[in-house]
C-alpha cells in the first residue's frame, strides 16, 4: 500500500517503489494471465483427447454385443439399444454422464411400465375400444409429462428424463398394437439399455474421471484473479499517456474480453454446478457441497465484472481532463488498485486452497482504508472545477470506485459464508 509522503524519510522510499511495482504490476499480470490461458488450452486440449479416447473404448466394448456370436445370440437386435446409449449418454463431466444416465433409466423404467400397462390393458378390451384406449393414454401421459417439461424447477434436472419417458411410453404403447409379448420386449430392450448404462459410468468414472465440480471450483477461483488484473490494467491505462497508451491498447481489449467472458458464464455455471450435484465423493468435495453457493458468488463476479466495463468506457469518455490534471488523482488510484487487487486474488487464493478468509482482521481495514482515501483526494479535486463537464465525469469516476470497494465488500462476505458453510480450515493472511 502506498504510503503517505513525507520529508527525507524511509516512507519516500518505499512509496516510490511501490509506485514502480504498481506500473509494472499490469504488465506483469497480463503475461502472468496469458499464461494461465496457454495452460488452460493446454489442459481442455488434453482432457479432450482423453474424453475421446473414453468414448471410443465404449463403442467398441458395446459392439461386441454385435460382432460376437454368442453376445449376439443374447441380445439380439436388442443390442443396437445398447449402442444408441452409449452414443446419447456419455457426456464429458462425469456428472453429467450419471444425472443423463439415471434420468435415462429412470424415464425408460417408468416409460416402458406405463406403456406396457396400457398396451396390456388396450388388449385385454380388444374390438374398437383398443385403439381409442391406445390413443387417450398417450393423449393423457404425452400431454401432462410435456406441461410438467416445462417446469422451469423440473426442466433444469429431469428435462432428459421426462423426454425418454414420452419416447419410450409412446413405442412401448404403440408396438403393442401390433406385437405380442409386449413385456418381454420391453425388458429385453431395457436389460440392453441397462448394458449401456453401466458401461458408461464403468469407462466415466473409473478412467480418469473429468469432474465438473473441479472445473467449477477451479473457474470461480480463476475469476477473482482475472477481475483484479483487469481493474489494475484498466487504471494503469487510463494514466499512460501518448505513445505508451497506444503500446496498451492490445491489453485493455484483452482486459474486456476477460470481464465479458466472465458475463456470460452464467449459464456453464448453472450447468456446472448442476452435475456436480449428481457426482459421488470424491477428493474434497462431500455429497452435500454447497454448489449453490458458488453459484451466488458467480453473480456477485459478474455484477463486478459489469461494474468494471463501466468504468472503462467512463475513463474513455473524451470529456476526461487532460493527463496533467489526471496525476491529481494517480495516488488515490494506484493504492486503491493494489488493496483491491490484493483482496481479490485472496479472495481466490481462499476458495482455490478450500480455506475461510477472515474479513474483519485483515480485508475490512484495508477496504475502509481505500474508502477514506479515496474521497478527500475527489473532493478536492472537484473544489477546482465546479459544473463543468469534467466534474461530472469525475463524480462518475469516484462513484464507480466507491461502487467496486461494496461490491468487493460483499464478495468478502460471501466467500467467509462459503468458507464457514463448507468447512474450510482458517488461513492466515499476510497484511
Amino acid at each position: 500500500m502506498i504510503a503517505a509522503a513525507g520529508n527525507g524519510s524511509s516512507k519516500d522510499v518505499e512509496k516510490g517503489e511501490e509506485r514502480k511495482n504498481g506500473n509494472l504490476f499490469s504488465n506483469k499480470s497480463f503475461v502472468s494471465s496469458v499464461k494461465e490461458m496457454v495452460s488452460s488450452c493446454n489442459k481442455r486440449d488434453t482432457r479432450r483427447i482423453i474424453h475421446s479416447i473414453k468414448v471410443g473404448i465404449a463403442l467398441v466394448l458395446v459392439s461386441l454385443l454385435y460382432l460376437v456370436d454368442p453376445m449376439f445370440e443374447q441380445v439380439r437386435e436388442n443390442g443396437m439399444w445398447a449402442i444408441m446409449t452409449v452414443v446419447v449418454m456419455f457426456e464429458f463431466y462425469a456428472g453429467a454422464t450419471l444425472s443423463k444416465g439415471i434420468n435415462r433409466g429412470v424415464g425408460t423404467l417408468l416409460g416402458g411400465g406405463t406403456g406396457c400397462i396400457a398396451a396390456i390393458l388396450a388388449a385385454q378390451v380388444g374390438g374398437i375400444a383398443k385403439p381409442l384406449i391406445i390413443a387417450t393414454s398417450l393423449f393423457i401421459f404425452g400431454g401432462g409429462a410435456t406441461y410438467y417439461r416445462q417446469v422451469p424447477k423440473i426442466k433444469k434436472k429431469y428435462d432428459y428424463g421426462i423426454m425418454i419417458f414420452i419416447l419410450t411410453f409412446n413405442l412401448v404403447a404403440v408396438s403393442g398394437v401390433r406385437a405380442e409379448k409386449v413385456v418381454g420386449v420391453a425388458r429385453d430392450r431395457l436389460a440392453a439399455i441397462g448394458m449401456g448404462f453401466a458401461l458408461c459410468i464403468v469407462i466415466s468414472f473409473l478412467i480418469s474421471p473429468i469432474w465438473s465440480s473441479n472445473e467449477l471450483h477451479n473457474s470461480t477461483a480463476s475469476k477473482f484473479h482475472k477481475l483484479a488484473t483487469a481493474i489494475q490494467g484498466c487504471l494503469d491505462e487510463y494514466f499512460k499517456v501518448g505513445s505508451e497508451k497506444e503500446n496498451q491498447e492490445a491489453d485493455g481489449s484483452a482486459y474486456i474480453q476477460v470481464c465479458k467472458s466472465i458475463l456470460t458464464s452464467k449459464s456453464n455455471d448453472e450447468s456446472l454446478a448442476n452435475f456436480a450435484k449428481w457426482e459421488p465423493w470424491h477428493g474434497k468435495f462431500g455429497l452435500h457441497y454447497p454448489w449453490d453457493k458458488y453459484l451466488e458468488i458467480g453473480e456477485h463476479l459478474r455484477e463486478l465484472a459489469t461494474t468494471i466495463l463501466s468504468l472503462k468506457g467512463c475513463l474513455q469518455s473524451p470529456k476526461q481532463p487532460p493527463p496533467m490534471k489526471r496525476q491529481i488523482l494517480k495516488e488515490p488510484c494506484e493504492n486503491f488498485m493494489l488493496s483491491i487487487g490484493w483482496i481479490l486474488k485472496e479472495l481466490g487464493e481462499g476458495i482455490g486452497k478450500m480455506e475461510t478468509c477472515q474479513t474483519k482482521p485483515s480485508i475490512n481495514p484495508k477496504l475502509q482504508s481505500v474508502k477514506l482515501q479515496l474521497s478527500p483526494r475527489f473532493s478536492s479535486y472537484k473544489m477546482e472545477v465546479v459544473e463543468t463537464d469534467e466534474n461530472l465525469v469525475m463524480s462518475s469516476f469516484n462513484f464507480l470506485l466507491l461502487e467496486i470497494v461494496d461490491k468487493v465488500e460483499v464478495l468478502a462476505k460471501k466467500v467467509e459464508e462459503l468458507g464457514e458453510i463448507a468447512n474450510f480450515p482458517p488461513t492466515k493472511m499476510q497484511v
